[in-house]
């Protein structure tokens, strides 16, 4: 008999959606590769030449050549855009210009190199966001990728050729690419590309040769690179199969044959204790196979009827499933072949393992078979399906004492089914006594539809065995009461015969239907209640402004679902579990720590301290573990059924996105706040600076002009006004220099006169320029003989080196020691006192020394506001180097400097040797 599946309409709805968000979209075609060299360029032009002749619009947005002759032949006759003009630190480079590709709007747009990073000062950092809004405007675009730019496998490919790449792309931009084209090269033709000087220039494919490209590099990549493309065309085969499912439901008979491409193997849990074994069977197929495998549970009305410990020792197996490596789910249908099969499609399965059917005993061997019933039906429905039988083994699986709880409190455990046998011979009595005064007036049809109506309420209402229970009584009483002659069981026509047989017929037909309607209709609820859950929960965290609502929230969907208690634990801003003041009976904060800290799930229903009464879910989140959900469900079993397994993954993901989403909100208004604060003060900073600096240049001046007096009180004022008039002017410059360099900093304009400089002649510099503050302090230097030039702004690295020497002269002690020495890629510059060194209060966290306003010693006599320091991490910062501060061995505070540099250029040759005299 022909079974008709109507498709969900909110599956073909979603689908239909897809499609049409699809057609507005532009294609993608990625010309996929191990490495380069193999082809993808040459491939991608040659492909958009045939296109052109075809008579397609198809235009080159940027490809690069790399000088290779065979590829920019492959140019001729293609329309080129003109590429945008970026400056970048002194240099113009020359970038795709997306603007002038979505004006021009061609059909096809060519952009290589997927993951290359645009030049700073660009709409997108990444130019595979340049071809997202390309196909957002309906533009289709080709471009091509390595394997070692995916961002999934970017650290395999690192620790297998030992270089790592720096630009990566997202897997979801390959996975949604329409159209992945493999373009392959074995590794020895690679190498005699490579040696032919067709992939690098010569000097570049020697260290290529001796670094990236060895042969085992090449071997390892291009697998990854197979393995990759296959997952594509794999998720390619399972959507086009679920499509055309989803079209074709309805007007074929059964689902589609699955395909032997992946090979994955399903396994189906069934009722018996055998159910293990045939997991275990399946798992080891599947490792022989290097095969990814299922294992599933088909719940018919009549297995809903089980007892608890058997649907127990299910969810063992299912546990078990799980453990080995499997996916799990629990469906449900009316007989246990179809939905095997319709999820044998789904998954595109081509090896089903049951288990071996039982041998009956007496008189139940000529009732119809179970399990070998089921093989036959998957036969008839998937022929192309192999099923394997498994062995029978006594390897039966029991969940822990834990798991199942005292059997008298499950609400789910199966009901007497006395009280509906009840129901249905009342129900008959019912309808007999009713039908009794209008024998006279009614037909004896009229009164059997009475009984059929009888039949349906008890089907309804305590499903099927009542329902054929009431169906027999029924044809008894009418026989009995209504039938002549009547108070007997005998009849006096023979076409009453026929008549009972049809009301038993149509009783127990009806019976099951209702029965199978009532099933799906609990089966439907029960996932409608789990959708409603579920977006409830989302509706209310997308209005939730606060870490403590969002746990509130969650703690509330989560215990309305499952029952018990739950909690939700936020980590702090120190990335620290915050526990409950109050801990609930049973919880235990150290193992809600371990969950938060490994990213794994622990307690109860898992395989890590599994005795606790309480399951703890980390919320992980996009960016990072956000926290912890923990629960002590109602029925400590639900957690073992996949379906509530997956809806508590889906909630803690939604709080997790949700905590994180109101992190990030709280940080952005400090961000914008500190911005908005830091402004404001260098502005006030600037305003105040400037406004001081006239009368104070005054003062100074006037000052001096007194230093003329004879000696006498009036003399040491003169001399002490001056003084302080020139300590308040290097304050007045200290805070117009740390405005100006925050300001330039921050606009990316700072402005350093670099040149090759003389270290020597810097470090001299500075003691002078900083005479008047060491007084008589004693200045040692170490400064080699061979310190080469070094590329760096004389003017502002004296200023740093000022600043230290009258910081050491201010908090240290002499001698004071300035030495400097030069690695191959850095300057090292070391300012060392011989005094008390750091505060001990600033231990592990010296470089807050360097902030704005901050002291040693907050309370101090020694003059200052803390700007020193800060000047010169701004000027080192903007060089590109670091500066730190530590206590020196032997006592004393020492701040090393640290300058990148680079081999100084060749000094000129004489100009006797450059042109030399003629004899």
């Amino acid at each position: 008999m022909v079974e008709l599946a109507r498709p969900d309409p909110d599956d073909l709805l979603a689908q239909m959606r897809a499609q049409e968000a699809r057609a507005r979209r532009g294609k993608l075609r990625i010309y996929f590769g191990a490495n380069a060299g193999v082809g993808k360029t040459w491939a991608m032009l040659s492909a958009a030449q045939r296109e052109r002749q075809a008579g397609r619009d198809v235009v080159i947005g940027v490809v690069e050549t790399h000088g290779r002759a065979d590829t920019a032949a492959l140019l001729a006759g293609l329309e080129q855009l003109p590429r945008r003009a970026m400056p970048y630190r002194g240099r113009v480079l020359h970038e795709f210009d997306l603007d002038a590709a979505l004006a021009r709007r061609p059909g096809i747009v060519l952009v290589d190199e997927l993951a290359h990073s645009n030049v700073e000062g660009s709409r997108h950092a990444k130019r595979w966001q340049d071809i997202e809004e390309l196909r957002a405007a309906g533009i289709e675009v080709w471009s091509a990728l390595n394997v070692q730019h995916l961002e999934s496998l970017n650290g395999t490919v690192g620790a297998i050729t030992g270089v790592r790449v720096h630009e990566t792309v997202p897997d979801a931009v390959l996975d949604e690419a329409e159209e992945v084209v493999l373009v392959d090269a074995t590794p020895d033709e690679l190498t005699a590309r490579l040696a032919a000087g067709k992939v690098y220039l010569p000097q570049q494919a020697e260290r290529a040769a001796q670094n990236f490209f060895r042969k085992g590099n090449l071997i390892a990549l291009r697998e990854i690179a197979l393995r990759r493309t296959a997952e594509h065309v794999e998720d390619d085969v399972r959507g086009w199969r679920v499509e055309q499912s989803s079209s074709q439901a309805g007007a074929q008979a059964g689902p589609m044959a699955a395909w032997n491409t992946s090979g994955a193997i399903l396994a189906c849990v069934g009722p018996h204790a055998d159910a293990a074994q045939t997991v275990r069977t399946a798992a080891r197929l599947a490792g022989q196979l290097s095969v990814n495998w299922h294992a599933a549970y088909v719940e018919t009305p009549p297995l809903q009827r089980l007892p608890a410990a058997a649907r127990d020792r299910i969810l063992a197996v299912l546990a078990l499933a799980e453990e080995l490596g499997a996916s799990t789910a629990v469906l449900t249908g009316g007989r246990v072949a179809p939905a095997l099969a319709g999820e044998a499609q789904r998954l595109n399965c081509a090896t089903v393992v049951l288990g071996r059917p039982r041998q009956r005993e007496g008189w139940r061997r000529w009732w119809p078979p179970g399990r070998r019933g089921i093989a036959q039906q998957l036969a008839g429905l998937s022929p192309t399906l192999d099923i394997v039988s498994a062995g029978v083994a006594d390897s039966s699986r029991r969940l822990p004492r834990a798991m199942t709880g005292p059997r008298g409190e499950e609400d789910d455990a199966p009901r007497a089914r006395w009280p509906g046998y009840a129901w249905a011979a009342a129900t008959s009595v019912l309808i007999t006594l009713l039908a009794m005064p209008l024998v006279h007036v009614l037909e004896g049809a009229n009164i059997v539809m009475l009984f059929l109506l009888g039949v349906v309420g008890v089907a309804l209402r305590f499903g099927r065995g009542p329902a054929a229970f009431a169906a027999l009584l029924n044809v008894a009483a009418f026989d009995y009461f209504f039938v002549d002659p009547r108070l007997s069981f005998g009849v006096s026509d023979w076409q009453y015969l026929l008549t009972f047989a049809v009301m038993s017929a149509v009783g127990l037909l009806i019976g099951q239907l209702t029965a199978g309607l009532r099933f799906a209709a609990g089966v439907s609820a029960s996932r409608e209640r789990r959708a409603r859950s579920l977006f409830e929960l989302t509706r209310e965290l997308s209005a939730a402004l606060q870490a403590e609502q969002v746990a509130a929230l969650g703690a509330a969907a989560v215990q309305g679902h499952f029952g018990g208690a739950a909690l939700v634990l936020a980590a702090d801003d120190n990335d620290r579990l915050a526990l409950p003041a109050a801990a609930p009976p049973g919880f235990d904060g150290g193992v809600a720590d371990w969950a938060f800290r490994h990213g794994q799930s622990a307690g109860l229903a898992t395989a890590t301290l599994s005795a606790q009464s309480w399951h703890y879910v980390p919320l992980k989140a996009p960016m990072r573990v956000r926290g912890v959900l923990a629960l002590q469900p109602a029925h400590a079993r639900w957690l073992l059924i996949p379906e509530q397994s997956q809806q508590l993954d889906t909630l803690a993901r939604q709080i997790a996105i949700a905590l994180e989403r109101v992190h990030y909100v709280d940080v952005a208004q400090r961000a914008v706040l500190e911005i908005e604060s830091e402004r404001l003060r260098n502005a006030l900073l600037g305003a105040i600076s400037h406004d001081v600096r006239t009368p104070l240049t005054a003062l100074i001046a006037l000052a001096e002009s007194l230093r003329e007096l004879p000696e006498g009180p009036q003399a040491q004022a003169a001399r002490a006004i001056v003084a302080q008039a020139h300590e308040l002017n290097a304050l007045v410059g200290n805070l117009l220099d740390m405005a100006r360099l925050e300001s330039g900093v921050a606009g990316g304009a700072v402005n350093l006169r670099r040149d090759w400089q003389s270290v020597e002649e810097t470090v001299g510099s500075a003691i002078r320029a900083a005479r008047a503050a060491l007084g008589a302090t004693a200045v040692r230097t170490d400064l080699p003989a061979e310190l080469p030039l070094v590329e760096f702004d004389a003017v502002l690295i004296e200023r740093v080196l000022v600043n230290l020497l009258e910081n050491a002269v201010k908090y240290g002690a002499p001698p004071i020691e300035v030495r400097a020495r030069a690695t191959d890629a850095a300057l090292v510059l070391a300012v060392r006192d011989h005094g008390p060194g750091l505060p001990a209060r600033l231990q592990g966290r010296e470089q807050t020394l360097f902030d704005k306003f901050t002291r040693g010693q907050a309370e101090s006599a020694t003059p200052g506001v803390g700007l020193g320091l800060a000047i010169c991490k701004a000027i080192v910062g903007a060089h590109g180097g670091t500066i730190e501060a530590a206590n020196a061995d032997g006592g004393g505070a020492e701040f090393t400097v640290t300058l990148p540099r680079r081999p100084p250029p060749p000094e000129p040759p004489l100009a006797a040797e450059a042109s030399p005299s003629p004899p």
